[in-house]
């Protein structure tokens, strides 16, 4: 686990450097239940996905990178 920053800073966007990464299989399937996780809001919180499911009809989890 020590070399996964190392591993996703990689200095060039080309597919080998990069594809190793992607997992798509291992993620969750279109209508299942999202895995409950930490999450920190902006004013550096902590709170959990399941508590917010659990307080709206709809929830939107965005990921992303500056990469």
């Amino acid at each position: 686990m020590t070399d996964l920053v190392p591993r996703y800073n990689y200095d060039s966007f080309v597919p080998e450097k990069f594809e190793p990464c992607l997992n798509f299989d291992s993620s969750p399937k279109t209508g299942t239940m999202a895995p409950d996780f930490p999450l920190w809001q902006l004013n550096e919180a902590e709170t959990r996905l399941g508590e917010l499911l659990k307080q709206h009809a709809y929830t939107i989890v965005e990921f992303g990178s500056f990469t």
